[in-house]
């Protein structure tokens, strides 16, 4: 049926664009996070873009200001899980979009702070949720020999009689301890401040490393939350880098650590499974965000247009103009279907899967990349000054193609996926 109008008015637009109807909850919460963003994490990103790596974590710094108001927001995923799935995703997605538009830094690093609490409420592990709840977590997973290629899960993107290597933090696991040897990489997203990690590695279980028969290729592996106060646990420099400088990242070090094995989340058997559930999960935020980033770049852009003259004429004015903004709203709509889609797929389907996430990463961090890049075109040479916030967004928008997985390997990966599920029937009819 057709919705007939008696005029031609403005469509309905909100902070999500073009969106469908709000309910009042919905909107309330919306709301709230985007005040949040615009308030809190807006400035203090500007600010703690200035900052050397050591002083964006010194104490007193406005980072732990970002995090103590954070905190106060109450956005926990099981209130979040209480509304219908598809409410819910909505909700999550918003959340994650007004994060990302207030300064992406930041929203990764908030995101990723409850990693280690989410995985032990998941498993139900009430020892661990005590040990994890008030602190700042970290997922720990990429190392200097095994970055992107961290979680190979199918023996098609290992080279030919090659083997997975063992990577630079290896556990040995004994009947009632786990000790713990090497170093992560720099790359580890609040692995400079972090109290308690989310790891994954591989694992000696008595066996050596490598599995028997099809799986020797690859190495066992052991997920564990750990407390980053036990002895023989140091850290590097936090990373000094070009973009998302909010974000404390650096190497964390292990000395014969000794872990109780209780604190393992994921033995022998349950270790692939478990880390590609959380990658499934963790790629969804990584989505939201970019989309928000990216949103940030639009408006700034769009409202520059309306307030830079060229040519006896505001910028807005020229036709050409037009064509470009119209296209990076076009790309910006894509980048948010794209990411609610992954969203409710990671989050609804029976059997979601890590590389779906992924593919989904990769098309809104370049969409993401594209649409920053043509708002700081518009700016001009303004656009390179630090008067204007567009160059620290076109900075944090390219760290997100590599970050979390390098896009095009997270392809490559898309590609061996889609290989596996035509071999099992998939688009065969």
């Amino acid at each position: 049926m057709i919705r007939l109008h008696k005029s031609v008015a403005l469509p309905l637009a909100g902070l999500t664009g073009f969106e469908t109807p709000l309910s009042e909850e919905e909107r309330a919460i919306q709301d709230t996070v985007h005040r949040f963003a615009r308030d809190v994490l807006n400035p203090l990103g500007r600010e703690l873009d200035r900052m050397t790596p050591e002083d964006v974590i010194a104490p007193g710094s406005p980072y732990w200001t970002a995090m103590f108001e954070s905190a106060k927001l109450g956005l926990d995923p099981q209130l979040i899980a209480q509304f219908p799935p598809e409410v819910a995703v909505r909700i999550e997605s918003m959340i994650g979009e007004e994060l990302g538009w207030g300064d992406a830094g930041l929203a990764i690093s908030i995101g990723v702070a409850t990693a280690p609490l989410m995985m032990a409420q998941s498993l139900g592990n009430q020892e661990l949720i005590d040990m994890c709840t008030g602190k700042i977590g970290c997922w720990m997973n990429t190392q200097p020999d095994r970055g992107t290629d961290a979680a190979i899960l199918y023996r098609d993107e290992l080279s030919a009689a090659g083997k997975q290597p063992t990577g630079n933090v290896t556990a040995k696991v004994g009947a009632d301890e786990i000790i713990i040897n090497g170093q992560s990489s720099a790359w580890i997203s609040n692995g400079s401040i972090a109290q308690v990690a989310l790891a994954y590695m591989a694992a000696d279980y008595g066996d050596g490393y490598y599995g028997a028969g099809e799986h020797g290729a690859f190495t066992n592996g052991l997920g564990v939350i750990i407390p980053l106060d036990l002895p023989g646990i140091s850290r590097g420099k936090p990373l000094d880098k070009i973009g998302q400088r909010s974000l404390p990242q650096g190497e964390i070090y292990f000395d014969n650590v000794r872990v109780p094995k209780r604190f393992a989340i994921a033995l022998k058997d349950d270790y692939l499974g478990n880390l590609a559930s959380t990658w499934s999960y963790a790629g969804t935020h990584m989505c939201q965000v970019f989309v928000g980033v990216a949103r940030a770049a639009f408006e700034l852009a769009l409202a520059y247009c309306h307030q830079r003259r060229q040519g006896g004429a505001l910028l807005i004015e020229h036709q050409m103009t037009q064509l470009r903004v119209g296209d990076m709203l076009r790309r910006l709509e894509m980048a948010r279907a794209i990411a609610r889609r992954s969203l409710a797929y990671a989050r609804m389907s029976p059997q979601s899967h890590p590389y779906v996430t992924a593919q989904a990463k990769v098309s809104v961090t370049d969409e993401a990349m594209k649409i920053t890049n043509e708002a700081f075109q518009l700016f001009g040479g303004n656009g390179t000054t630090r008067e204007f916030p567009i160059e620290k967004i076109f900075r944090d928008a390219r760290s997100a193609l590599i970050e979390d997985g390098e896009n095009y390997h997270l392809t490559l990966r898309l590609g061996v996926l889609a290989g596996k599920l035509y071999q099992n029937g998939w688009a065969q009819e």
